[in-house]
């Protein structure tokens, strides 16, 4: 007797470390899916409009204006991007320089990602440029070197064949005012006024997209639906999910894949359960026999044995819930576990408590728990005609 209350004292503490630990991955992973994702935000809009066909198009129509002075608009940034040779004394580096009007500043957390220097574009009438990590270490550059000037060079529009190949490129100058870094989708990004690109371009007019954030509490797939509806079908309006595609893939296919192997613990936690019963329907054979003498049927004879495996199962479930819950919050205010490296983003792993994941892991426990106890159940009832017959 001893022995089978061990048993399923085992089986319920293995539910709820399988329990507690399945809600800490999946609230870890929602740490670092925020984290990821706020650092992808500062430079990936809510919504951005870019042409179906060409690199460019003309700002300047009534909707587009119109748009700009939309209530519900927190930033509207105007952005003219090019690929462009950097050159920095004799090292040369292929990288994106982006153009953006004023209201790309807007973003308050665009600080947060500076490395060295600060995010400044403009300063009276001379303009600056902030690098990417990679562009900076790619040139070794020193933006508190007075005389770091980068060299943009651009193909010449109107190009001709000439003796100098220089000839054929259009070269700017500007100093360096700040590193910034986010993930090395960004990190060789050159960011400066557009009025810089336009003069490096030859653009006066065009954009290569319109970068749109909003107001807190607006629904922007509302938004999104209709500004697409109203531009039509020769531009293309993207959401952040369409933006980074690949990134929320592979977030999603890391979670649900570390769901699957947890769950897997789980269901060897679970079916522990099935030997505990098994032994307990074997002590418990006369009881039985003696139940169903007094006029119980097999139903109610397998209900008793059913219940108890859930009991076990959803009693190792909430109290690992709750656990779980417990740790998350100390991790969130605390900072208990380290990720054994300062990290100019986070030390400590991040967690993200949702709802849902309480549903994912009490669904999951249940589901396998129904099946590890309805095996149980048919087990405490097979021999029961031999049993009632030796008594």
């Amino acid at each position: 007797m001893h022995a089978i209350n061990i048993i399923s004292g085992i089986s319920m503490l293995g539910v709820f470390v399988g329990a507690a630990a399945l809600f800490i991955i999946l609230s870890v992973f929602n740490g670092f899916e925020k984290v990821i994702l706020s650092l992808y935000s500062n430079f990936t809009p809510e919504l951005k409009i870019e042409p179906k066909e060409g690199k460019t198009f003309d700002p300047n129509t009534a909707y587009f204006k119109a748009l700009h002075k939309d209530p519900r608009v927190f930033s509207y940034t105007e952005v003219l991007q090019e690929k462009a040779l950097i050159r920095y004394g004799n090292s040369k580096v292929i990288g994106t320089v982006m153009g953006v009007s004023d209201e790309f500043l807007r973003s308050k957390q665009l600080d947060s990602t500076i490395q060295d220097g600060a995010f400044m574009l403009h300063t009276g009438n001379t303009d600056f440029a902030v690098l990417g990590a990679s562009v900076q270490a790619n040139l070794g550059i020193n933006i508190k070197d007075p005389l770091a000037a980068l060299q943009i060079y651009s193909p010449r529009r109107t190009a001709t064949e000439s003796s100098n190949p220089l000839n054929e490129f259009v070269v700017r100058s500007i100093y360096p005012s700040g590193v910034f870094a986010v993930q090395q989708d960004f990190d060789d990004i050159i960011v400066t006024p557009i009025s810089f690109m336009r003069d490096l371009l030859g653009q006066p007019v065009e954009v290569s997209s319109i970068n749109i954030n909003f107001k807190n509490g607006t629904d922007i797939k509302s938004v999104e639906a209709e500004v697409s509806d109203k531009l039509g079908p020769k531009y293309e309006v993207k959401n952040r999910i369409m933006q980074n595609a690949v990134l929320y893939k592979t977030l999603n296919y890391e979670r649900w894949s570390i769901y699957m192997i947890l769950t897997f613990v789980v269901v060897i936690a679970i079916f522990n359960i099935i030997g505990s019963l098994t032994m307990l329907v074997i002590d418990k054979q006369k009881d039985i026999a003696i139940l169903t003498g007094l006029g119980a049927g097999k139903r109610m004879i397998q209900g008793i044995f059913f219940f108890e495996g859930m009991m076990i199962s959803m009693i190792g479930c909430v109290a690992g819930l709750i656990a779980g819950s417990i740790f998350c919050l100390l991790q969130e205010h605390f900072k208990l576990v380290k990720m054994g490296s300062s990290m100019t983003v986070m030390d400590a792993y991040p967690v993200d408590i949702k709802f849902f994941d309480y549903i994912i892991v009490l669904l999951t426990v249940t589901i396998i728990a129904v099946i590890a106890s309805g095996i149980s159940a048919r087990l405490s009832v097979k021999r029961l005609d031999e049993i009632k017959q030796d008594l």
